[in-house]
């Protein structure tokens, strides 16, 4: 069957928290714009569709995690059904739903500046069917790792376990681990999450790390937002208040572990010394050798990792794995770990662009040798913007500060006549040195270090720089000269 080419005006793709967010926008910002939003799993929701594994629930707290324009209501921490909840709420109320198709899988997008446009070529996974859409601007809000499998390290002798060895991102909805020995590899948010969520059905349950982690305990309840509650406050204005004092005090957190990191590093583990006690090796198995921040923090709520362990339902082996054996693991220490299911909770693959293939003017994006402007576009690619969010605040702060932007852009594109928007270097940048995406002395976790040469580059000016500070931006973004040179406009 043929089927006639779809146009938008707007092409968003992903229905995740960013996706949803920026079609919020797009409809409030730019109501004269058509738009499609085009996902390719059966339904809304990206990670917290994707993830079943058990316990799964945010590191970050829904007050800032959740949009700015959708009052929280609950605990600060949430489960994936619940932000499910709250993202299908947003599609209800804002009647995003008929602007959304789901299943909808993009293979390529080729850029024609004959027709500035894009065309987009999408496979219906639930039958095979190929599409072609065409848009004027194209909005990736398809997040930044591959859902389809869960990064691995090939370790020796893996195929000797006997064992079943999973990854999270890939939970088998069977898996039968009651009064089972497992082994968590890991020891980031992903392993903080799983090792409470099954440590009382499993006989015992080991977390091993190459590594140390932070961790930041707290309690799952913000005593401002229940006392504005109980003095009937409006829901939207306690979302409000209560979002303004968790930035106040991540801020002057995120200062702090830099200008005062030992004095953080001892809060942090004296918190982590509560529960464990002074007699157990905090120095070995929750001493971290970087500063606090430099990788992200791992929130643990009422401390439930650390009642595990000193429960003993749960222990932690630190140091680096030297092989697999037939019962479980070896240690370089010679210490042998054994278990009936071996978890990798080791990160994920970083997906660049959502492994679309994208040609422009028939020529293939390398899109590692583009310099981005402001960390969402990138020099020689027109018409065509990324979401990519904090990693030391919540992602969505940063979803919403570029829907308000890339709104704003539209609509100055419309004000100039311009069909065509590119990022390119101003003749004073001619000479700016260029770096990598992140800097990571500041910021490195495993799956940005592994695939840092597949990412744009970076100069030494704001405009083309990537932050990682929501508290800079949130007034840089807003105050933005659209008509300093940065963007050429036709």
């Amino acid at each position: 069957m043929i089927h006639a080419t779809e146009h938008f005006d707007v092409l968003i793709v992903g229905a995740g928290i960013s996706g949803i967010g920026s079609a919020y926008h797009l409809q409030n910002q730019c109501p004269n714009k058509t738009y499609v939003v085009l996902e390719g799993l059966e339904s809304y929701g990206g990670t917290w569709w994707m993830h079943r594994y058990p316990g799964i629930r945010s590191d970050s707290d829904l007050y800032t995690f959740g949009y700015r324009f959708k009052p929280w209501t609950s605990a600060p921490i949430a489960t994936a059904q619940e932000i499910l909840k709250y993202m299908g709420e947003v599609i209800e109320e804002n009647e995003l739903r008929p602007h959304i198709r789901y299943n909808h899988k993009i293979s390529k997008a080729t850029w024609s500046s004959e027709n500035n446009e894009w065309k987009i070529e999408v496979t219906k996974t639930d039958s095979g069917a190929k599409l072609t859409f065409t848009c004027n601007f194209l909005w990736m809000c398809q997040g930044y790792y591959r859902h389809a499998q869960g990064y691995t390290p090939d370790w020796p002798n893996m195929d000797q376990y006997t064992g079943t060895i999973v990854h999270p991102q890939t939970w088998p909805d069977d898996l039968e681990y009651k009064d089972k020995k497992v082994v968590v590899i890991g020891s980031g948010a992903t392993a903080a999450t799983l090792i409470p969520a099954i440590a009382g059905d499993c006989s015992h349950v080991t977390m091993v790390q190459r590594s140390p982690t932070y961790f930041f305990i707290g309690s799952n309840i913000n005593e401002l937002a229940d006392q504005l509650r109980q003095l009937e406050i409006p829901d939207e204005w306690t979302h409000e208040i209560v979002r303004r004092k968790i930035l106040f005090d991540q801020e002057a957190v995120t200062k702090l572990s830099v200008e005062e990191p030992e004095f953080v590093k001892a809060a942090l583990l004296e918190g982590v010394r509560g529960i464990l006690g002074d007699d157990y090796d905090i120095d070995t198995h929750f001493t971290p050798k970087y500063r606090p921040w430099r990788q992200r923090l791992a929130f643990v709520p009422e401390g439930d990792l650390f009642h595990g362990i000193k429960s003993g339902k749960a222990d932690v082996v630190t140091g680096e794995i030297e092989t697999f054996t037939p019962a479980g693991l070896r240690m370089k220490s010679g210490e042998e770990v054994t278990g009936d299911i071996i978890v990798t909770a080791t990160g994920f693959n970083l997906n660049v662009l959502g492994d679309i293939e994208f040609i422009i003017d028939g020529e293939p994006l390398v899109f590692s040798d583009t310099v981005t402007y402001r960390g969402m576009m990138f020099t020689g690619i027109p018409n065509m913007l990324w979401v990519f969010g904090y990693f030391r605040a919540s992602w969505t702060l940063r979803a919403d500060l570029i829907g308000d932007f890339t709104c704003r852009l539209l609509n100055h594109m419309d004000k100039l006549g311009a069909s065509r928007v590119t990022p390119t270097l101003r003749d004073e940048d001619a000479n700016m040195p260029l770096f990598s995406w992140l800097d990571p002395e500041n910021f490195n976790p495993g799956y940005m270090m592994r695939s840092m040469s597949l990412l744009p580059q970076r100069g030494d000016k704001p405009e083309w720089q990537h932050s990682q500070d929501y508290w800079m931006e949130k007034d840089m973004l807003p105050a933005a000269d659209l008509d300093d040179g940065c963007l050429l406009y036709e």
